[in-house]
């Protein structure tokens, strides 16, 4: 049936030969005989060939006509005399299927020319963020005419992505190292893009230190710098623009000097900006004096808490500790680790009985080391500390202790302040170095010790048990150089030493002694993939006081920011010198230093692939 009406559609039908009439039905009869009929006239364009039916009848003339014709009336268009009728209604259709067809292709171009003009828009007017290429510049940024302290930080002032250089440093007002001129302190912010200074303030004294932080967590606050003096300054600053936002006033500070950096602790006073807490040390006596002061106006809360210490060494602290449970207590001592609640410096200082709920949680174990007299002393560690450092505990929310000691290295659990393990060495003085070296995913902890004259040991301590899992023998004659680490994305980390240039490895020598003069410290990268090999990143013939690795989080890239004194000539200070190097870009520059023959023998080629492939990250852990 669909055949029958398809060919009926197709090509007009027959007159009854009796009714003289349009009969469609007659069309069935002769389907072999249209069907060549068709085949013949697309042959021929439009004549006729063999058109005979299967009977052997000639084709009706109207017929043929009809086929022959250049148009081909459609069934409904035909009327009862067998005569097309005028298409008006296909003419519309056509129209109106035209129209629709213009507006879609309309619509199509110019969502196309609009989507263009987008992609050039993002492509030219919007800024792209800034790549600083290979990160690598250095900036001679005066002379340092005193001052025995280096403090640097780093930090994005200007939001655009990339950390900048704050440091502080003392010059002579007229540029001369005469002894009649007189020396002024300053705060700088060099870009970190390329070095130049963003803005520059005077200091009343000598900084100590320079943190920077948000106040207000969670908001959108701007970055405040804290700069703590040598003597009685305390003041905060706008990273932004370089401005003093408040000043700590100095009288309240009558009786002693500031001791060590500024700490932060929670909000105390309920304005929901973070506060802080100074120690200060009297000048006629050896009392302690805490002193709590407000983060938002840098005003006193409440009046100083004093504590009477006896011990013998360094200074230790202060430093902020909260336990698992949320319990708070401030660390320090002189050449002991003593704590103290702050609950209990903040009842005193506001001399109530109350305080707010944040601080009411108690530590059950630190409790029970309270003296029999109920002391609000509490004893951490008592045998010769040097330094102190908190390392964040594997798989906790809470940090262990790391204690340096002059017999070695203590570390103690955070929770109940037992030892975790201990480790004898002897010429241990620098801060060690945190980082993960071995495979177990717990911090591990690179030291420096003096290992003869003009000989220093690098050692890599293993977290977990507190062995040794790596160590070499390095000339040096740099005092305190700084060391540093930068994790990278498949949890390991990089160790970044200075040491003095180390020639090819020799078969029968276990250090490589140096091949250039003492003044010259080249920078050694350490990766734990390869123990065998150092690269060296660059060199200095300038003495190394201070080194800060930030992170690139767009480009996963690190950098490494060292301030450099040069050599003091007679009748002139000494040049200061900061510099920024990328890792990525260094590690494909490097040299590779072979320690010792390997099996198998490690190319370079398969090196450059290895550190190619090499991202940074954030690091994880907290000191």
């Amino acid at each position: 049936m669909a055949t029958v009406l398809s060919r009926a559609l197709k090509l007009p039908g027959k007159k009854s030969p009796d009714l003289g009439e349009y009969d469609p039905l007659t069309q069935a009869d002769s389907d072999e005989s249209e069907d060549d009929l068709v085949l013949n006239l697309q042959q021929k364009n439009g004549g006729v060939k063999n058109g005979k039916s299967p009977l052997g009848e000639a084709p009706e003339p109207d017929s043929d006509a009809e086929v022959a014709g250049a148009a081909k009336p459609h069934l409904s268009e035909v009327t009862t005399e067998g005569y097309p009728s005028e298409p008006l209604g296909g003419l519309e259709q056509k129209a109106t299927s035209s129209l629709v067809s213009y507006i879609r292709t309309s619509v199509f171009l110019l969502t196309l020319v609009i989507s263009m003009i987008l992609v050039l828009l993002c492509a030219f007017l919007i800024p792209c963020p800034p790549r600083d290429l290979h990160s690598t510049w250095s900036r001679h940024v005066g002379s340092q005419a005193g001052g025995d302290l280096s403090p640097l930080e780093l930090a994005d002032v200007n939001g655009d992505g990339l950390r900048d250089v704050l440091l502080s440093f003392v010059t002579s007002r007229n540029g001369s190292a005469a002894g009649s001129s007189r020396s002024t302190a300053n705060l700088m912010c060099l870009s970190g893009m390329n070095g130049s200074t963003l803005w520059s303030s005077p200091l009343p004294e000598e900084a100590q230190d320079i943190t920077c932080l948000d106040l207000m967590p969670g908001s959108v606050a701007e970055i405040i710098c804290l700069v703590t003096g040598t003597r009685k300054m305390l003041s905060a600053f706008n990273a932004t623009s370089g401005k003093a936002i408040w000043t700590l006033n100095p009288n309240y500070l009558s009786n002693g000097t500031l001791a060590a950096p500024v700490v932060l602790l929670p909000d105390l006073d309920e304005d929901h900006v973070r506060d802080l807490v100074v120690l200060a040390i009297g000048e006629t006596q050896p009392d302690l004096c805490f002193l709590l002061v407000s983060g938002r106006t840098g005003s006193p809360i409440g009046r100083p808490v004093k504590y009477n210490i006896v011990g013998v060494g360094n200074l230790i602290g202060p430093q902020v500790y909260i336990t698992a449970n949320g319990a708070v207590y401030i660390l320090f001592g002189f050449g002991n680790i003593q704590a103290v609640a702050l609950r209990d410096i903040f009842v005193q200082a506001q001399n109530r009985d109350s305080s707010p709920p944040s601080l009411q949680i108690e530590e059950p174990e630190w409790e029970k080391r309270r003296s029999i007299n109920l002391s609000e002393l509490i004893d951490v560690y008592s045998d010769g500390v040097e330094l102190l450092q908190m390392v964040k505990a594997p798989d906790s929310n809470c940090s262990n202790l790391l204690v340096t000691t002059r017999q070695g290295l203590v570390l103690l659990r955070g929770q109940n302040l037992t030892p975790y393990w201990t480790l004898s060495l002897q010429g241990l003085r620098s801060q060690p170095t945190p980082g993960y070296f071995t495979d177990d995913q717990t911090l591990d902890f690179l030291l420096q010790i003096q290992d003869g004259l003009g000989m220093k040991k690098m050692m890599v301590i293993d977290g977990d048990s507190g062995s040794i899992a790596w160590s070499y023998s390095a000339p040096c004659h740099m005092k305190d150089a700084p060391t540093t680490s930068a994790v990278t994305s498949d949890q390991k980390s990089v160790f970044l030493f200075w040491a003095e240039g180390l020639s090819p490895a020799s078969p029968n020598s276990d250090a490589l002694m140096g091949a250039e003069p003492p003044s010259l410290h080249h920078l050694y990268l350490l990766h734990p993939a390869f123990p065998s090999i150092f690269l060296d990143l660059t060199n200095t013939s300038g003495t190394v006081t201070a080194s800060e690795v930030g992170i690139n989080d767009l480009w996963k890239d690190a950098f490494y920011v060292t301030r450099t004194t040069g050599p003091i000539s007679e009748g002139h200070p000494a040049p200061l010198v900061v510099s920024k190097l990328s890792l990525r870009w260094a590690l494909m520059e490097g040299q590779m230093v072979q320690l010792k023959e390997t099996t198998p023998k490690i190319g370079r080629g398969e090196l450059r692939r290895f550190l190619s492939r090499i991202k940074f990250v954030d690091s994880p852990y907290q000191i």
